[in-house]
């Protein structure tokens, strides 16, 4: 095996000024599976103070033994390369953090404190692999197994409990049966771990082309319960004539779909969470149950879920669009480009192809698929065909500005109401969307009084209130939905 220039001279310096150095961990596991790894670690008999002395260019910011090490590479993944220092066990009283750092000057002892067979392998500089807990095996077999007794790896770093999780799903592994158990046995410590580090465990599993299998691994464990809730409610919940999967069988599928065909993030997560609403609003037995509203529901449930794992407000917003909007109904000849503008008005110009990808993903999670290809094309076309009309007081040719001097007003609400009013109107019909045209309406408008401007505003609200509410029901009597 070849290592990289800038990881051998690295090992070379640490061994001339005679320390030990060998690759660890992750990137030799890579290696063996023929992939980039996506950073470079080696570990040493050198301390802290010892291997900054051999590099001029190196920080050391953190209680663990790791010195970063900085190259010249161009490649991302050798920029920064971790040398630390062989490690022994220590004690974890928190099942979080060890008590204190024990550096050792065995590589042995550095290999047998972590956490997976896989993970435990050094590579030498000149090729050679130590493997002293069968690690190769283990990659042949696709097994993750912990080094010793998985309920000593587990209660040193409930993460592990994941991480085993993230790993086998990751790889398309199986877990072994002994460390299975014990993840099982163990799993309710997971809620010891901060919700950070779980989120990005569960990002880790979500963004490749197995997520689902992550996804029944957390089923199998007691982890999904614990972890996501709101998607474990919807197992055992039966639909309609329209289904031949449970709840959490069609998001589960959904998020298949997603996985398989390479979808953004994002998408990934809206199809496991699109229909997460449906156990709360499911009224009936049998084929004709319905499941009202299931989709407003599933939007503050999914809004829920991602604040409580910490994940980023703008992201979380996105997700929660595409699980309320996901509904959206559009049918060939009886959807106008009115309705259309007004759906990207809500949703965002940008989001609307992540919102037909959900609707794929929903339609072939279903068990019955039906593909439209000829209806969502049309779709697309509709989209770009009106992407350029104004669905926002943004685009229109006209702003606040330009009110406030035709009408010599001061700042306040009374603008924001006007430019509601003639969006409106341009929602209705782009052309109206010159300057000419909506300057003589603000002029028209300004004469209005207070209260008579309001109701046209509320108009305006209630106007798109109601072609919601209208395409909900054309929905639910077609569907059951």
């Amino acid at each position: 095996m070849k290592l990289p220039k800038e990881v051998k001279n690295i090992i070379n310096t640490i061994e001339k000024a005679g320390y030990e150095a060998y690759v660890v961990g992750g990137c030799v596991r890579d290696v063996l599976l023929d992939k980039k790894p996506k950073d470079w670690d080696i570990a040493t008999s050198a301390k802290p103070e010892e291997i900054q002395g051999l590099f001029d260019n190196s920080v050391y910011e953190n209680e663990f033994g790791t010195v970063g090490v900085k190259t010249d590479a161009k490649v991302e993944a050798l920029k920064l390369v971790e040398v630390t220092t062989f490690r022994s066990e220590a004690k974890y009283s928190d099942k979080r953090h060890p008590d204190n750092v024990e550096f050792s000057d065995s590589l042995k002892k550095d290999l047998e404190r972590r956490d997976f067979t896989i993970n435990a392998l050094a590579l030498s500089k000149k090729g050679k692999i130590v493997d002293l807990f069968e690690g190769q095996k283990d990659l042949k077999q696709g097994v993750i197994r912990t080094v010793g007794s998985p309920y000593k790896r587990f209660n040193e770093d409930a993460l592990r409990i994941m991480r085993a999780l993230r790993f086998a799903t990751q790889l398309n592994f199986t877990i072994e049966g002994e460390t299975f158990q014990a993840v099982k046995d163990n799993a309710s410590d997971i809620k010891m771990i901060a919700k950070e580090r779980i989120r990005d465990e569960f990002i880790k599993m979500m963004d490749t082309k197995y997520a689902h299998n992550g996804i029944l691994f957390m089923k199998d464990s007691g982890l999904l319960e614990i972890i996501l809730p709101e998607i474990a409610k919807g197992i055992d919940v039966e639909q309609n004539k329209h289904h031949i999967y449970t709840v959490f069988e069609h998001n589960l599928y959904a998020l298949k779909w997603a996985a398989e065909h390479d979808y953004p993030l994002h998408v990934k997560i809206a199809a496991l969470f699109h229909d997460a609403g449906k156990p709360q609003t499911k009224r009936g037995e049998g084929p004709d149950a319905t499941f009202y509203g299931h989709e407003v529901a599933g939007a503050k449930i999914t809004a829920k879920a991602l604040d409580r794992l910490k994940f980023p407000k703008k992201f979380s917003e996105k997700v929660v669009r595409l699980v309320r909007y996901h509904l959206f109904y559009y049918n060939v000849g009886e959807v106008t480009e009115s309705s259309v503008r007004r759906l990207i008005a809500k949703l965002g110009p940008e989001n609307m192809d992540d919102l037909i990808r959900v609707r794929i993903c929903d339609r072939m999670g279903s068990g019955v698929p039906k593909p439209e290809p000829y209806r969502l094309r049309h779709f697309r076309y509709m989209v770009d065909k009106v992407q350029r009309d104004p669905v926002s007081t943004k685009m229109l040719t006209i702003g606040g500005d330009d009110v406030i001097k035709t009408l010599d007003l001061s700042p306040g609400p009374k603008i924001g109401q006007i430019l509601a009013i003639l969006l409106d109107e341009v929602l209705d019909n782009p052309q109206k969307n010159n300057k000419k045209y909506l300057l003589k309406r603000v002029k028209e408008l300004g004469k209005l009084t207070d209260k008579k401007l309001e109701a046209l505003e509320e108009a305006a609200i209630q106007k798109q209130e109601e072609f919601e509410r209208t395409v909900d029901e054309e929905l639910k009597n077609k569907y059951y939905l």
